[in-house]
């Protein structure tokens, strides 16, 4: 009698778990996550900011309809990496949650407490049969009362904090370099600097207005703002 591989059988559904204790169902939704598009998060003492590479996937599709960063409510901005019809779906739920916090309780809602909510989702949908993980993770960025906060939703359903996060492809290129150059004591517009970088290292072509999307929030304003193409293109000059 032949045997196939060690996963085989045990990737078969959700709730199986391998013998050393793995869901392979979980795992294999952390490759979509690292087969995406390159995205950073970073927060600094003025703000909060999301840098995003962008592809051109075909060149029959509207590039200008591709759209990776959202606002969520007027003080959070999230974007992800993965299965881009996950995300839409996490998003427009993330929104929802908002939505209802601030009807209930006539104030806005944490950043934690939102990352916290969409990731009840995600938990779930790793411990039910019939469902799949969901194969995107997110990464929060935002200001409220605690101030600048940055979180990163995993598909297993967990959260962290983080300074600086990367996440798809070329994600432990530019966790190296923010290792090496990450300071929390800068402005607003030398944390934008920062991501710019940083993604300039990891991908080969020039960044330019058209393969980049930049999010960000400061302190004074506390409302997320999605660049303008002319603003990219200041951010690129300075």
């Amino acid at each position: 009698m032949s045997f196939g591989p060690p996963a085989m059988g045990y990737d078969r559904a959700i709730t199986i778990f391998s013998p050393d204790g793995r869901i392979y169902q979980v795992e294999y939704a952390f490759e979509a996550v690292r087969r995406g598009w390159t995205t950073i998060g970073l927060k600094g003492r003025g703000g909060a900011v999301v840098v995003v590479e962008k592809r051109r996937i075909s060149p029959l599709v509207d590039f200008t309809t591709i759209q990776k960063i959202f606002r969520v409510d007027e003080h959070i901005g999230v974007t992800f990496a993965g299965i881009a019809s996950d995300g839409r779906v996490l998003i427009d739920h993330a929104r929802i949650v908002a939505l209802q916090h601030k009807f209930l309780y006539d104030e806005p809602i944490t950043v934690e407490y939102l990352a916290k909510q969409v990731c009840d989702i995600k938990q779930a949908y790793t411990q039910h049969a019939g469902v799949r993980p969901f194969g995107v993770a997110m990464i929060f960025a935002g200001v409220d009362f605690k101030g600048p906060q940055l979180y990163m939703t995993e598909p297993s359903g967990r959260y962290m904090s983080y300074y600086a996060v990367a996440l798809g492809e070329r994600s432990q290129v530019v966790t190296d370099f923010l290792e090496k150059n990450y300071r929390f004591d800068i402005d607003l517009k030398d944390t934008i600097k920062l991501g710019i970088n940083a993604l300039q290292k990891a991908i080969e072509e020039k960044l330019a207005p058209e393969n980049l999307e930049i999010g960000y929030i400061s302190i004074e304003e506390k409302r997320f703002h999605i660049a303008t193409k002319e603003e990219i293109t200041t951010f690129l000059k300075y």
